[in-house]
């Protein structure tokens, strides 16, 4: 039979990833704090409120209620800066791509614009 698993709600689990970020803890102290089982626990909370795909470097800033705030909305802001240059970078890469084969090829690839009748 499995161990009965110790469910946080949402607000302590954000609190933790706050206390986390602001560099005042390590998440071996974390889990001793709020008594945290699970060794990933905190890197898959930091997923969930901060949308990482990877766990962020801990920014070393001041201990205040909005620089928690400013450092999850800055972390957030530089992974969307992160996406968005991939994008352009991928969107570029299959123009290029496009032209070359309509190039290479002599067809016509690209939807033509306007009404056929």
């Amino acid at each position: 039979m499995r161990s009965k698993v110790n469910l946080l709600p949402d607000n302590i689990k954000l609190a933790v990833v706050q206390e986390y970020l602001s560099g005042g803890y390590t998440q071996k102290e974390l889990m001793d704090k709020y008594n945290i089982r699970g060794k990933q626990c905190i890197n898959n909370w930091i997923r969930k409120f901060v949308g990482c795909n990877k766990t962020p470097n801990r920014p070393m800033i001041k201990d205040t209620k909005h620089s928690n705030k400013e450092s999850l909305l800055e972390l957030r802001i530089k992974k969307l800066e992160e996406e968005l240059k991939r994008e352009q970078f991928r969107t570029k890469a299959l123009s290029t791509m496009i032209d070359i084969a309509e190039r290479e090829l002599k067809v016509d690839i690209r939807k033509k614009s306007g009404a056929k009748r």
